[in-house]
This record gives C-alpha cells, sequence and structure tokens, in this order.
C-alpha cells in the first residue's frame, strides 16, 4: 500500500498531492482539481477533518459569512482585487479578458457548451459531458454565447 508522501491521480483528472498511509490520504494533503482550484485539508484516514478550497484565481472560500457574489456585491474576484474597469468597458468573467467562444456556442463556467450536439467540452476541447434537458435549458437562458453578450433572457415557463 502507498505509504509517505505522494501524488494519486483519480480517473476524474483530479490529483491528490500528500501525505499518505496504508493506502489512504492521511495528514496534510491537497485535491488539484483540472480547472486550476485546490482543496488543501488535514486527512485522517481518507477523510478530510478540516480543510480550505482555493479557487483558480487565488479567491478562498469562507464556509461562514460567504459575500462572494451575493446579493448586495456582485464584483468578480479580479474586480475586488484590481479595481473597476472605466465606464463603459465591461467585463463579462472574472478572467479578464474572457475566453473566445467558438461560434454557436455557450461559455458554461467550465467550458464550452455546443447547443446542436448537446456536448460540453472544457476549454482545451476535450470531452466533460453531455448535457440533460435541465442543463440545456439552463445554459441557453443564463450563460454568455459567441458572438459577444450573454444568452437571450426567456423567461421560465
Amino acid at each position: 500500500r502507498m505509504e509517505g508522501y505522494g501524488y494519486y491521480k483519480l480517473p476524474t483528472g483530479i490529483e491528490y498531492r500528500g501525505a499518505l498511509w496504508d493506502g489512504m490520504f492521511h495528514g496534510e494533503g491537497e485535491l488539484v482539481f483540472p480547472g486550476g482550484g485546490r482543496y488543501r485539508a488535514l486527512w485522517h484516514r481518507g477523510i478530510p477533518t478540516q480543510g480550505k478550497f482555493v479557487f483558480a484565481d487565488g479567491l478562498e472560500y469562507e464556509e461562514k459569512n460567504w459575500h462572494y457574489c451575493d446579493g448586495y456585491d456582485r464584483r468578480f474576484y479580479t474586480e475586488i482585487c484590481s479595481g473597476f474597469k472605466p465606464p463603459g468597458i465591461p467585463q463579462l468573467t472574472n478572467l479578464d479578458p474572457p475566453k473566445t467562444i467558438p461560434e454557436g456556442c455557450y461559455d458554461c463556467g467550465d467550458g464550452f457548451y455546443n447547443p446542436e450536439t448537446r456536448v460540453i467540452v472544457d476549454y482545451e476541447f476535450k470531452f466533460l459531458r453531455n448535457a440533460d434537458n435541465d442543463e440545456h435549458e439552463w445554459i441557453t437562458r443564463t450563460c454568455r454565447k459567441a458572438g459577444g453578450g450573454r444568452a437571450e433572457q426567456k423567461p421560465k415557463p
């Protein structure tokens, strides 16, 4: 069984880096997600006892009193760190400049969605998943579409 310090890559692409004991995550270690986020934790026999998630842009998740993008403050994390752009220059995503969306597709946060094939690929165009009817409806209603701007805002039936 694995023991000591090591790396373990899960079939989902998530990688564990840290202490191992008797084949389990045990001690200090972190999960590194394909999108760049990290979950740093103290593990006990494979179970995190305390930890913190850090997004790819450096924003740390706060379990209590989480105020990021709530109803009162809608700024992106990059706007909190660097300030607003001048009037008339919109910031459409946290990533600035935002990713270029392929023609006919939507940016759904973890990749691009093609509504004709109902396939979601990551930003390197590797297959992630097929969208079900609910996800298709949500993406086409709320996500940024190729050509600039947002998807058409349609009321829910």
